[in-house]
């Protein structure tokens, strides 16, 4: 019983520390990515040479008289 809640302890330690947050953009509504989900668009790029997803709903609106 005691191997199983040191197992327990140690692996839930290591997901603490292993990589797979995304870095924010775009105000805080983007995510820095190697590639994009389908719908989403790059407008800039982040810091870590990764584009910056932005889903639609926060893309920003092309002004009609800019087309």
């Amino acid at each position: 019983m005691r191997l199983l809640l040191l197992t327990l302890a140690v692996l839930l330690l290591l997901s603490q520390f292993t990589p797979g947050h995304t870095q924010k953009c775009w105000n805080l509504h983007g995510k820095c990515r190697h590639q994009c989900f389908k719908k989403e668009k790059i407008y800039v790029y982040c810091t870590n040479n990764k584009f910056c997803c932005v889903k639609p709903k926060y893309q920003p609106k092309r002004k009609p008289w800019l087309s």
